[in-house]
């Protein structure tokens, strides 16, 4: 397949590689990340919508939410989102993609500059990333993923939407650290991560043993292979 080329998507195809290393993002500022300073740069907005849920499963597990996030058309996890389209601002092109991606209804749910977490500055890439993020209640949630077969990019763009699972089994691997072994697009696993610390889903101490427990797993499987 790989001799059919990118054709059309050529100039975007380095933005959202699996693989990204986590150093090759610098933090900055929202400030910073929109000024002049980066004005050459492409810009990408994502977002993160989720509801608490403190419902129990099978008496083991405590849900402690319900994030959203996809899988997108080249395979790998991401968040809604996408390229700030010229003359638009990060904020204008999450709502958008919010839109196209899994059909929000904006007047029910709107992001707005106090819904930013982050921003990541990629200069190999010359690449500007802002990730916002949105509390909603677990009824509208559960709106939102089933109105994601109406959206307008669901089915091409997009190919359905996940909850990640913000639990660890008994066995220390299945649940969160077995989700995080999964292919992300650029840095949507921090992204991630850092969405479960800013809203307190999840304590710092858990996410680190999470992380901790993939990444074990990671290195005894390439050892095995070997």
């Amino acid at each position: 397949m790989a001799e059919i080329g990118w054709g059309q998507l050529q100039a975007y195809e380095a933005y959202g590689r699996a693989g990204d290393k986590k150093e090759d993002y610098d933090i900055v500022s929202y400030k910073e990340a929109l000024s002049d300073k980066y004005s050459t740069f492409k810009h990408a907005s994502h977002s993160m919508l989720f509801a608490r849920n403190d419902a129990i499963l099978w008496d083991l597990y405590t849900c402690r939410g319900a994030v959203l996030m996809q899988m997108r058309f080249d395979g790998l996890l991401g968040f809604p989102g996408g390229l700030v389209d010229p003359g638009e601002h990060p904020l204008q092109s999450a709502n958008r993609e919010l839109e196209e991606e899994i059909g929000l209804d904006l007047t029910k749910c709107q992001l707005s500059d106090s819904d930013h977490v982050v921003s990541f500055v990629n200069k190999n890439k010359k690449l500007v990333l802002h990730f916002y993020g949105k509390e909603v209640t677990l009824s509208l949630f559960q709106e939102i993923e089933l109105g994601n077969l109406k959206a307008p990019d669901y089915g091409s763009e997009t190919l359905g939407i996940i909850r990640p699972p913000l639990f660890t089994m008994g066995d220390g691997y299945r649940g969160l650290p077995a989700f995080l072994s999964n292919s992300f697009a650029g840095n949507a696993r921090q992204e991630f991560l850092i969405g479960l610390q800013h809203y307190k889903l999840l304590s710092e101490s858990e996410i680190q043993e999470a992380v901790k427990s993939w990444l074990t797993f990671q290195i005894q499987n390439e050892n095995s292979s070997s």
